[in-house]
């Protein structure tokens, strides 16, 4: 019988603290005892997610990422989320591959916790869903632009220790710091290739293309988180072609953080790559914050008249050649 939603679809870009229903949070905190801002459940819905015509800054959007990391930080919470996330994944928009990321240091309480038994937990929580869903799914560890260098080295070698127990790659993420330089990280980042992991990097999202530039050159990446502000150069365009970089676009986080300035903006960005040859996919971001669903960005890209339902079908067969699950790119 087929799945009554259609085609199975790839999703490379869905950060745990944005794709948890609000429900199963709720439920989760209340388990552990933590103290919410609230006890009304639809004040805690408007905390934690975007309303669909709702504009944010970028920092705003992260700032909600505060409460969703404090209620998952702790082994049975990262364990629920990460199996509500990819078990629900299956349920709402038949992903069937799925790459799922999260930062461990930023659930286990600033050190309180073993950083160990978070990292386990989650592997638990995706072997679960694994068991009961017919889908492929792997974990990636993202570093973060204010943490220290000794911070983020910890997360790579983290990633390599459980590089065969559902870690599949690594990432960079996390708020501007006028101290960070992707260049700084090449040699972490050449240890986790070397270890057979994939790599994928945040830039050209709420950073002008330079730093796209910076991590082709100096990170080596087979994926880009966003990327959008890349279409802005046609000699970097040129080279992520070139390369076969796919970049992970996520058009209803880019609307709402206002890091574009419209559709319109999104839809120049978007038929600049198709231009020039750029490989690219559409992904959520984080479904539930805002208040999405893989299927929904397709319908609006095709609506939108970024892409044709044929192109459509291209960039998700980009996408699952371009997954981590299904062993690093070539």
């Amino acid at each position: 019988m087929p799945h009554p939603l259609g085609d199975e679809l790839t999703e490379l870009h869905v950060h745990l603290g944005g794709s948890v229903d609000p429900a199963a949070l709720w439920g989760i905190a209340h388990e552990q005892g933590i103290r919410l801002p609230t006890k009304d459940y639809w004040e805690f819905v408007d905390l934690i997610t975007v309303g669909k015509r709702e504009r944010k800054s970028f920092e705003d959007f992260l700032a909600l990422y505060r409460w969703t990391e404090l209620i998952q930080s702790s082994p049975v919470a990262v364990e629920e989320s990460v199996y509500e996330v990819v078990s629900g994944a299956y349920r709402k928009a038949n992903i069937t591959t799925l790459e799922l990321r999260y930062n461990p240091m930023k659930r286990n309480r600033g050190g309180e916790r073993d950083l160990d038994r978070i990292i386990v937990a989650s592997i638990r929580g995706l072997e679960r869903a694994l068991l009961e869903y017919p889908v492929t799914a792997g974990l990636i560890f993202s570093c973060d632009r204010t943490f220290s260098y000794a911070q983020n080295e910890i997360l790579i070698d983290k990633a390599i220790a459980y590089r065969d127990r559902g870690v599949v790659g690594v990432d960079m993420a996390g708020p501007a710091n006028p101290d960070f330089h992707y260049k700084d990280y090449a040699p972490l980042y050449r240890k986790a290739r070397k270890a057979g992991l994939g790599v994928t990097i945040h830039a050209g999202e709420d950073e002008g293309w330079q730093s796209v530039e910076e991590v082709v050159e100096y990170l080596e990446p087979d994926r880009i988180g966003h990327g959008i502000h890349a279409a802005e150069n046609a000699s970097l365009c040129k080279r992520l072609a070139e390369r076969g970089i796919l970049l992970e676009i996520c058009p209803s986080s880019n609307l709402h953080t206002q890091v574009v300035k419209g559709p319109d903006e999104l839809g120049e960005f978007i038929a600049a790559f198709k231009r020039h040859k750029v490989r690219f996919s559409f992904n959520t971001d984080g479904p539930e914050m805002l208040q999405t669903t893989l299927r929904e960005e397709l319908k609006l890209a095709v609506r939108s008249d970024w892409v044709t339902k044929e192109e459509l079908v291209q960039r998700g067969e980009w996408a699952k050649a371009a997954s981590f699950v299904h062993g690093r790119p070539s």
